[in-house]
C-alpha cells in the first residue's frame, strides 16, 4: 500500500518539524565517513522539501545543528558548515516558491556561513507557498534562557511589569515567534527522545518516531508519517466530545 494515496488533502500538518537523526550511523554501516552520512542527508532535505511544498504544509523546521553539536570533532563541524555553504541553494527555494529561514545563535556561526545564510533569507523573502527554517546552533534551553534575558530587560527599562507577563509575552520572544507551534514532529533513526528540540512549541505537538536513518528517509516514509497523524485525535487537554476533528 501506498501512503501518498491515503493521505487526506484536508488534514495536511500545518507544521512540521523534523529531528534529522542517523546520518552517522548510516555512514558507518556501510563502512564510509560520517561526512558521507551528511551529504546524502543534503539530498534527503532537498527532496523533504519539495514534497512537503507539494502536500500543502506550510512551515518546515529542520535540525540542522544543536548548541550542544559544537563539542563535535572539529573535523565534522567544519565539513557540516562547508555543506551548508556549498548546498543552500537558492534555485531550489525559487523554483517551489518556498521561504528560507533560520533559527538559532547566529553569532557562533562562521562568518562566511553567516553571510551565505543571511543572502539566502534576503533572496527568499517574498516567496510564499511554504516556510523551510532550518535550527542551526540552537537548543530549547538556550532560547528560553534569551528569552528571558529579553523579558528581564524589557521589566528594567519599565516595558513590561511582572504582572503582565503571560504565555503570549514568552512566546514573542521565541525565535519561532513568526510561526505556528509544529501539529507534527519527526524523528528519524530510531532514537525515543527529542534532544533539547522546540521544548515550548511542543507542548501539544504529535510526536512520530521511525527506525529509518535521515539519509534513507524518502517520499513513502514522510506521507506515511503524515498517515499517522491523520490517524490521532488532537484534543489539547479536552475532552473527545469536546473537540471536533480536523
Amino acid at each position: 500500500m501506498s501512503f501518498k494515496y491515503e493521505i487526506n488533502p484536508e488534514r495536511i500538518p500545518e507544521h512540521i518539524a523534523i529531528i534529522m537523526d542517523g546520518n552517522g550511523r548510516w555512514a558507518k554501516a556501510k563502512g564510509l565517513p560520517r561526512t558521507a552520512g551528511h551529504q546524502q542527508g543534503v539530498e534527503t532535505v532537498k527532496k523533504i522539501t519539495e514534497e512537503a511544498t507539494r502536500l500543502g504544509v506550510k512551515y518546515l523546521t529542520l535540525y540542522t545543528f544543536s548548541t550542544e553539536n559544537w563539542k563535535r570533532p572539529a573535523d565534522e563541524i567544519a565539513a557540516l558548515m562547508g555543506l551548508i555553504i556549498d548546498h543552500l541553494e537558492e534555485e531550489i527555494f525559487m523554483k517551489n516558491n518556498v521561504r528560507f529561514r533560520m533559527i538559532g545563535d547566529m553569532s557562533r556561526i562562521p562568518t562566511q556561513v553567516r553571510q551565505r545564510i543571511i543572502e539566502c533569507m534576503e533572496r527568499t523573502k517574498e516567496n510564499n507557498k511554504m516556510t523551510m527554517v532550518i535550527a542551526l546552533s540552537y537548543s530549547s534551553r538556550w532560547e528560553l534562557t534569551e528569552a528571558t534575558r529579553k523579558i528581564a530587560a524589557k521589566i528594567q527599562t519599565g516595558e513590561l511589569t511582572l504582572s503582565s507577563i503571560t504565555e503570549e509575552t514568552v512566546n514573542s520572544q521565541l525565535e519561532t515567534a513568526f510561526m505556528p507551534d509544529p501539529d507534527l514532529l519527526i524523528r528519524t533513526g530510531g532514537e525515543l527522545r527529542i534532544s533539547n528540540y522546540l521544548l515550548w512549541q511542543c507542548a501539544y505537538t504529535e510526536f512520530y518516531f521511525c527506525d529509518t536513518f535521515w539519509p534513507d528517509f524518502n517520499e513513502e516514509e514522510f506521507h506515511k508519517a503524515i498517515h499517522d497523524y491523520q490517524s490521532r485525535e488532537r484534543r489539547f487537554g479536552k475532552t473527545s466530545e469536546q473537540v471536533t476533528t480536523k
